[in-house]
Parts: C-alpha cells; sequence; structure tokens
C-alpha cells in the first residue's frame, strides 16, 4: 500500500514486499477518508441497511499492514464473493460454516512456516478470521475454541446480527430471549425464543486468551481502536461486534446505526474490553453510563424500532419485558462488578 493520500479508493491493497509497515492509527475523520480505504470494494450485494459492511470498513481502518481475511459462510461471504466476481481487496480465503477458525489457523502456521525457512518476504502478516453468529456461536465454536487453546496469533471477528440470517432467518444460539424468527414464531404457544442468548464473549474470556472485547459500529472510534488492539496482541484475540440486520429485525433501513446505538444505550450491549493480567474494562459509551447510571435507557427503547419485537409491547406480554429487563440489568450489575475502572 502506497505511502500518503489514497489516490483511489477502490482499488486492490497492494503491499509491497521488503517494507517494513508501521501504520498510524487514524481517528480523524477527515484523514481517515483521505489516507485509508476498506478492505471491500463496491459491487458486494449485502442488503440497503446492513451493518456487516460498516464492521468492515472499521476493521479496515485499523489494518497496519499485509493482511488476509479468512471468512466463514454467511451473509458476508456469499453476498462479497458471487462467482467469478469479488468485493474484496486483500487476500481472502472462503472456508465452510464450522472450520473458519481452522482455516487460518492453518494459514498463520504456514506464514511462521515461511518466515522461518526465510521465504516470508514481508515483516509481518496478520490473520483476520470472520464469522457470523451461526459460524461462531454454534457450528464454528469447536474451530474457535481450538484456535484459542492453541494460541494462534488470529483475529477473530464476529459480526453478530443474532440469527442465520443467510439461510431465513433462523434461530441462533445467539438469537436473544422473545426474538421472532422463522423457527422461534411467535404466537399463542410460544413467544418467540425461549432460551437466553450465549454469552459468547465471557466463554472467549474464559479460555484466557490476551484480548476480548465488544464493539458496535454506532461507536465507531471504539470499534477501531479494539480492531488494531486485537491485531498487536501475540496471540489469539477475539471481537465481538452487535451487527444489526434489517430484513431479520425488521426495521427501516436507515434505522441501522441508531439501532446498535440504543443496544448499548440500553446496556443490552453493553461496550467493554477485557486483557489477560488486567481484567475488564468498561469503554466509550458504557464507561460513561457506569459513572452516570441515569443516562442508562429502558430495554423498550431498544425492543420498540424492531418488528421481531413487536409481540413484546402488547398489554399482555408486558411481564416478558419486565424479565427481559430483569436479566440485561443483571448481567450490567454482573459487568459493573468486574470492570476495574467502573465506579465504586
Amino acid at each position: 500500500m502506497s505511502e500518503g493520500k489514497a489516490q483511489n479508493p477502490y482499488r486492490l491493497l497492494i503491499f509491497e514486499p521488503g517494507r517494513k509497515y508501521e501504520s498510524p492509527l487514524i481517528l480523524n475523520p477527515r484523514k481517515l477518508a483521505e489516507e485509508k480505504q476498506s478492505m471491500l470494494l463496491p459491487g458486494h450485494r449485502l442488503c440497503a441497511g446492513c451493518a456487516a459492511p460498516v464492521v468492515v470498513k472499521l476493521l479496515s481502518f485499523a489494518i497496519r499492514g499485509p493482511t488476509i481475511v479468512v471468512n466463514a459462510t454467511g451473509c458476508l461471504e456469499v453476498a462479497t464473493t458471487i462467482f467469478p466476481y469479488t468485493s474484496w481487496a486483500v487476500p481472502w480465503l472462503h472456508v465452510a460454516f464450522e472450520n473458519a477458525a481452522s482455516a487460518a489457523s492453518g494459514v498463520e502456521a504456514a506464514i511462521k512456516a515461511l518466515k522461518k525457512s526465510g521465504r516470508l518476504p514481508y515483516d509481518h502478516v496478520d490473520v483476520v478470521a470472520i464469522g457470523g453468529d451461526g459460524g461462531t456461536f454454534d457450528i464454528g465454536f469447536q474451530a474457535l475454541s481450538g484456535m484459542a487453546e492453541r494460541g494462534h496469533d488470529i483475529m477473530y471477528v464476529l459480526y453478530d446480527n443474532e440469527a442465520y440470517m443467510n439461510t431465513g432467518i433462523q434461530r441462533s444460539g445467539g438469537t436473544p430471549p422473545f426474538a421472532w424468527t422463522t423457527t422461534s414464531p411467535v404466537g399463542k404457544v410460544i413467544p418467540g425464543k425461549t432460551q437466553q442468548k450465549k454469552p459468547i464473549a465471557d466463554i472467549m474470556v474464559a479460555h484466557r486468551i490476551p484480548y476480548v472485547a465488544t464493539a458496535s459500529p454506532a461507536f465507531w472510534a471504539d470499534a477501531v481502536q479494539k480492531f488494531r488492539k486485537g491485531l498487536e496482541v501475540n496471540g489469539p484475540s477475539f471481537i465481538h461486534v452487535i451487527s444489526s440486520c434489517n430484513r431479520g429485525w425488521r426495521f427501516d433501513t436507515s434505522l441501522s446505526i441508531e439501532v446498535t446505538r440504543r443496544a448499548v444505550d440500553t446496556c443490552y450491549f453493553p461496550l467493554w474490553e477485557y486483557v489477560l493480567g488486567k481484567g475488564y474494562f468498561l469503554t466509550a459509551r458504557s464507561l460513561q453510563i457506569a459513572r452516570k447510571p441515569e443516562l442508562k435507557q429502558p430495554i423498550e427503547k431498544f425492543l420498540e424500532v424492531q418488528g421481531r419485537f413487536r409481540h413484546l409491547l402488547k398489554p399482555e406480554n408486558r411481564e416478558l419485558v419486565k424479565k427481559l429487563q430483569e436479566y440485561v440489568d443483571a448481567v450490567w450489575e454482573d459487568l459493573l462488578e468486574r470492570a476495574v475502572n467502573a465506579p465504586r
């Protein structure tokens, strides 16, 4: 990638062999527009209003040099690589739903072998694995856990749209309680999904990997900083990003960022990071809420803009909203107890 301003924002990212890349982290919007380009080029067929390409663009602002992306099957993969075309501006590998972390582990091991034998023309190559909730919470969890246990130097990015959106909006381990999906329908018998959302980020913390964080596209600078931290640690890192889906969540395409903002403001999706040996730290808006609890919004503010929760706003389902609020509050209070920088 050439020095200075990006001359053409729609081009392949070319990294020169033999050059040591020390790309500074830029958080000034104008400088980002002038000097950085997205790893995702125009022409992809992701839905209007999809947050996944926004997540990839924020990730692009954090990369520091040669980067290889390994992508699990899902919305992002299907819509960006419709044969024979691709929207990716960096080396990219698609594997199955279940083995993105395993394939990324193989790529990382090959890079180590090439470097050891003196055949790698780059000072360093970052490996990023990307998967949705289906390929992370459920089908791909075994490979992800193995990647973490073996200690591969890989950053795994989860874009969590909370259902199997690519195949028809079926519930996943990442779907929240009481949400409508095509396999957790709302009716007189059941009020949507009856199970809780799997605490995937805390599960990754339990693997004792160097870095785990949550992020939201609505708080872009926080997300970019966390992506860079995940790349810089020596060993595996895991970034859990909430990625709204207007088709599955049932909201207008103009509200994508607003919905992910409300997820944080209601503490449904708190922003935090975990650093091995140091503990949990609240970040961005969640740290502000911890310092000023009156900023915390009721869960209805998150629910009211989404059709998948429309049934919860009916008078007969107020008890379900209360249960969901109690659950969100309990998780938030637990996080406040854990966070090193939370007010005491």
